[in-house]
């Protein structure tokens, strides 16, 4: 049976194994996914004796991501972009590193909350990984402006000069969380802030009448963002849709097969 992991330190809480395990079951592939704690110095070894194992594929997180690109022999076009790895492809052909976290984040908009980003506003909130990994995909959507805001705006300004060369000129510009102007459409927090239960200093005047505000944080109940967006009218999506349809793209890459995720959605949401 072939066999895939996920690898990160900590990885206990990961939905990762359950996410997959469905998607096999659904789409009759045969297979095994399992968690794979790697020592924070061993992430490489542990890999490879893995593939020694006769893995397959894996997906990464926190904190090998950057080490994954360093170890994969090629990078998707997504993964050079964001910067950091999340998925791993073990072929003939050696270690393919690719991330699907962006491809994920539009597909929960796009697909599950049913809001199209072609020619809407969008303003990403943070310049760290996480929103580094979704300009891209998001771009490749042909948004009519994406505004990245800061706390530090020279972090965001290095990210639209990278991405200004991808499909970027004209669309992307960064800005302070002081700086940003007018309204929008779609409002992603990428920030860290709901860890520890804190708003971005934004202005409510930023949540454009009906417009989706998404935190790619998840639990249980909403987050201070998500509360805050919902005082002020917005359709609200935290990050568990992400989750899945990022696991969704990592299943396909590896077993040529794209799951439906709406019933393993339904079914995690049931278990927060």
């Amino acid at each position: 049976m072939d066999r895939y992991c996920v690898f990160g330190n900590p990885i206990a809480h990961s939905k990762s194994p359950e996410i997959h395990t469905a998607f096999a079951a659904q789409t009759g592939q045969e297979l095994a996914y399992e968690r794979c704690l790697a020592p924070l110095d061993g992430f490489v070894d542990a890999v490879r004796t893995f593939i020694a194992q006769g893995g397959k594929g894996a997906n990464v997180t926190v904190p090998f991501k950057l080490e994954a690109v360093k170890l994969a022999q090629a990078l998707t076009i997504r993964a050079r972009a964001a910067g950091a790895v999340n998925t791993l492809v073990f072929s003939d052909d050696g270690i393919i590193g690719d991330n699907t976290d962006g491809a994920g984040l539009v597909a929960d908009i796009v697909n599950n909350a049913g809001v199209p980003i072609t020619g809407k506003r969008v303003l990403l909130l943070g310049a760290g990984g996480a929103v580094r990994g979704v300009v891209l995909p998001i771009l490749e959507h042909r948004p009519a402006r994406l505004v990245i805001a800061n706390r530090t705006v020279a972090k965001a300004e290095e990210l639209v000069e990278q991405f200004a060369a991808l499909g970027g000129q004209g669309v992307v510009s960064a800005c302070g969380f002081d700086g940003i102007e007018g309204d929008y459409d779609i409002i992603v927090n990428g920030t860290a802030a709901s860890l520890s239960a804190e708003l971005p200093p934004i202005s409510p005047s930023v949540f454009a009448p009906g417009a989706l505000a998404l935190d790619m944080m998840y639990g249980a109940s909403p987050t201070v963002f998500l509360q805050f967006a919902g005082q002020h009218g917005a359709q609200l999506r935290d990050g568990l849709g992400m989750l899945v349809e990022q696991a969704a793209e990592a299943f396909q890459l590896w077993r040529g097969v794209q799951p439906a995720t709406a019933d393993v959605l339904h079914h995690l949401r049931s278990r927060l």
